[in-house]
């Protein structure tokens, strides 16, 4: 648990961790109330019979609780999606929205509910799993304020919900939308029309599949405004951010030059060889090049423990995934496996310090580059240090052939 007390030694973190914490709490905690009572109201004015009434009720208080406990489980587990975690209001006007559209929905016709908008929404601004019991509270309370509710709807929606969500998770600039969104409209379609047109007493005729066709063409507006926004918003902004504090002359970063030349360097080399390896094994070379820089940063102040430098990293706004790979890296809690992100940090830093090593000893001996940096896996193979990281064999040796192939780059360490 961290120490209170620091927290209010520091502005920053007193704002970030106390007040901002006890802001949200109560903005989670209206979920467990207004669902609730949203719920009682509508229940009331659709003249729903009583024991209908209660029973809606208390399935809204208690979705509102259970998904409360979700929120604040993944607040506590860093679990949230992109920064989400940062900026977790956002889920919440989102559920409002969400909970708003899905009261009014018992009025109009079932086959143009906008769920496969809402089930996205909320899933990008919280988690998939998040998003998903939340979009599937939102088909049930539409159900039951419905008199004659039934479920096929809740099916259609809820399976439309998994679809998008699943194909449309941990989206970056360069996803391809085309695909994900034609599979999902077409399922939408295709159970509109199973469940409801093929069950209609009546002659088929094309009139009928005009609701479909409304609500599929409903669904990929809102959609393709809410993919624009949240690209320009969230995921622009995140990769603006990493260009920001990956430059070599961020502030803080030219702060550590001032307070220690050789960290600051050192940081250089590493994230040069880090970020290469990185891109290489197709991992989070953004983050990991941030880590490289930052996770001596304490040095500044003295800072050691995670508890003491988190704030520079929060005061610096840093994405929130650089966050954790930086928590993770500098707790080194080898009691759980560690991040491919972390392993790679860890050798090219102890390449670099070995190699630092030698110069400083004599600054015109010659390396055998290949030889060190086989002795060097070879002694954290034999001690197991390796064996903490959640990295594959082959990913190993695939690092050490990468680091073999910069050894002109290593004379610069002289």
């Amino acid at each position: 648990m961290e120490n209170i007390n620091e927290n209010k030694d520091n502005a920053v973190l007193n704002s970030t961790f106390d007040k901002s914490e006890r802001a949200i709490k109560l903005l989670f905690g209206s979920i467990f109330f207004v669902t609730g009572i949203i719920l009682l109201v509508f229940s009331i004015l659709y003249g729903l019979k009583t024991e209908n009434i209660i029973r809606n009720t208390v399935t809204g208080f208690l979705c509102g609780g259970i998904l409360i406990y979700m929120l604040n489980d993944a607040s506590v587990r860093g679990l949230f999606s992109y920064d989400n975690g940062q900026k977790r209001n956002r889920f919440v006007f989102s559920y409002y929205i969400g909970l708003i559209i899905s009261v009014f929905l018992p009025l109009v016709t079932p086959e143009i509910w906008p769920f496969m908008f809402i089930f996205l929404l909320l899933g990008l601004f919280s988690t998939n799993e998040i998003g998903l019991f939340s979009g599937s509270m939102l088909v049930m309370f539409a159900v039951l304020l419905e008199k004659e509710g039934g479920y096929a709807e809740f099916f259609i929606y809820f399976l439309t919900g998994v679809v998008i969500l699943v194909l449309l998770r941990d989206l970056t600039e360069t996803t391809k939308l085309g695909a994900p969104l034609f599979i999902v409209v077409s399922l939408l379609f295709m159970l509109l029309v199973a469940f409801d047109i093929l069950f209609q007493n009546r002659t088929f005729s094309l009139t009928m599949l005009i609701a479909p066709l409304v609500n599929i063409l409903i669904n990929l507006i809102l959609t393709l405004i809410l993919l624009n926004i949240f690209g320009v918003y969230v995921i622009r902004k995140s990769n603006d951010r990493y260009m920001d504090i990956n430059d070599t002359e961020y502030p803080l970063l030219v702060q550590l030059k001032e307070k220690d030349k050789n960290a600051y360097f050192r940081a250089i080399h590493i994230a040069y060889l880090a970020e290469r390896i990185a891109l290489d094994l197709g991992l989070n070379a953004r983050a990991v090049k941030t880590m490289s820089y930052y996770y001596k940063i304490g040095v500044i102040d003295g800072s050691k423990t995670w508890a003491d430098v988190k704030h520079f990293y929060i005061e610096n706004n840093f994405p929130q995934e650089a966050v954790d790979y930086l928590k993770e890296y500098i707790e080194n809690d080898k009691s759980k496996p560690l991040s491919k992100e972390s392993a790679i940090i860890y050798m090219c830093e102890t390449l670099i310090a070995s190699i630092n090593y030698l110069f400083e000893k004599d600054k015109d001996t010659k390396i055998n580059y290949d030889e060190l940096i086989d002795k060097i896996f070879i002694h954290k193979m034999e001690n197991n240090e390796l064996y903490n990281y959640d990295i594959s064999l082959y990913e190993i040796e695939r690092m050490k052939k990468l680091m073999k192939k910069e050894k002109l780059y290593y004379d610069f360490l002289r």
